[in-house]
């Protein structure tokens, strides 16, 4: 093995798929696009990682929602042009095309031409690692859409996609929970 710089640990444990996280400020709808992201459990428990450097974070803390929105690998330039530029100045969803569905529990846009979107609400802000707690609340997914790939930001401006899935559930049911 080689020695690999510590500043490029985090390239090797690579998050969850690339998101599209929308909120609504009372105002404005607005989306940015976050490459860190986890699952907390089997219910749908999820944190992200913003701050006050995104335009969205303020929305994000005081209307207490939002929708994770889930591109698929022919969006991939839309997702990385969303997070190349600021809600502050421009409007995403007219700029790279979006359609706006309405949500049943948030006032936050799902994005119609994203293979899944959960409907979320802050349950916890952890402020000293910048990660918010969400909980989700109603979820969407399109079954019938084509391409259904996602896409993993490695870190360094490169992505992977999804490739040949492999099923393990017989083998792993003890640990499932039911219904899955």
């Amino acid at each position: 093995m080689e020695s690999l710089p510590l500043t490029k640990a985090f390239t090797l444990i690579e998050p969850g798929p690339v998101i599209l996280v929308t909120t609504n400020d009372g105002r404005k709808d607005n989306v940015m696009t976050l490459t860190w992201s986890m699952v907390l459990d089997f219910a749908a428990s999820f944190a992200i990682t913003t701050g006050p450097w995104n335009h969205s974070f303020a929305a994000l803390c005081e209307t207490r929602e939002c929708v994770l929105s889930i591109p698929t690998v022919d969006l991939i330039d839309t997702a990385v042009g969303i997070g190349t530029c600021s809600g502050c100045d421009t409007d995403k969803f007219a700029k790279f095309g979006l359609t706006r569905a309405k949500g049943e529990r948030v006032r936050a846009p799902l994005i119609k031409e994203c293979l899944a979107n959960i409907e979320c609400r802050v349950v916890d802000l952890i402020e000293r690692h910048n990660i918010i707690v969400l909980e989700g609340v109603a979820a969407w997914f399109d079954s019938a859409r084509k391409e259904q790939r996602l896409i993993h930001a490695v870190g360094d401006g490169t992505f992977i996609v999804d490739g040949r899935t492999i099923d393990r559930k017989a083998m792993m049911r003890s640990k499932l929970p039911d219904g899955l």
